[in-house]
């Protein structure tokens, strides 16, 4: 073997491991992007929750004028859920505001003409759809986020990870331990 054989050899070997380099590098910035795509699905369905919650509050102030601390309390928690930042506090801030609204539906049992309304059930409605987008926008986020840790975590691509410093996101969970809880459910 010749020294020019050798040096094709070393030059190969070089190109091999710079393209190795780059493809793990570009699979990771198309997960980290993916992750960045599915949480902005997520906002999109929170802003269309946060702007239908008003609406909903001002149809049920004309029947609920004595409830105003559970109105006050639904208008709070949105306004935290719009005004949180990051995953973690945007999930804790959701929670607070699902919370509000489970309570809100609790006093809205005891106004018939309110839960007979006609724009109250409308609105009602686009809130249960807009819950369900965003059931599976976050099941999205976190499949997303899984596939982008598993990455960063596993073997080689950790390697190159680190040299590149890509960090875990953070997955968005349910702070609300009684959300987690199955529903109970009686015949009797």
């Amino acid at each position: 073997m010749g020294p020019t054989v050798v040096l094709l050899i070393i030059v190969a070997v070089l190109i091999a491991l710079v393209l190795w380099v780059v493809g793990i590098y570009n699979g990771l910035v198309r997960l980290r992007n993916a992750v960045k795509n599915a949480w902005s699905q997520i906002d999109v369905q929170l802003k269309r929750r946060h702007d239908l919650i008003p609406n909903l509050v001002e149809t049920a102030k004309g029947y609920m004028k004595h409830e105003r601390e559970t109105l006050e309390s639904v208008t709070k928690a949105r306004n935290l859920a719009q005004n949180a930042s990051g995953v973690s506090e945007q999930g804790a801030a959701e929670s607070q505001l699902n919370q509000a609204l489970s309570n809100f539906y609790v006093v809205v049992e005891r106004y018939p003409d309110l839960k007979a309304n006609e724009n109250f059930l409308q609105i009602q409605e686009e809130l249960t759809s807009t819950e369900n987008r965003i059931s599976f926008s976050r099941q999205a986020y976190n499949d997303a986020v899984m596939t982008f840790n598993n990455k960063i975590e596993m073997f080689p691509s950790n390697i190159i990870a680190g040299m590149f410093n890509f960090a875990k996101s953070d997955f968005f969970e349910i702070e609300n331990a009684a959300e987690r809880e199955v529903p109970k459910v009686s015949f009797s």
